[in-house]
């Protein structure tokens, strides 16, 4: 699985790094979603898709990969 987020569109409600703290953090100065690890592997595919649906502004998207 690829994970790739657009930070340009993110509002930083945070809800990914809830669903998937190993994959995803905030910058503590706006809240702005960070990548920790683009490539997780299969024990985190389901935080990682909660993450995806819980995120208000559609920002992450597995880059149309497996």
């Amino acid at each position: 699985m690829k994970v790739v987020i657009d930070q340009a569109r993110c509002i930083g409600a945070g809800q990914c790094a809830i669903a998937a703290p190993k994959v995803f953090d905030q910058r503590e100065d706006d809240g702005i979603v960070v990548l920790l690890d683009p490539t997780p592997g299969p024990g985190l595919r389901d935080a990682v898709h909660d993450a995806m649906l819980l995120c208000p502004a559609g920002v992450i998207s597995d880059g149309g990969k497996p």
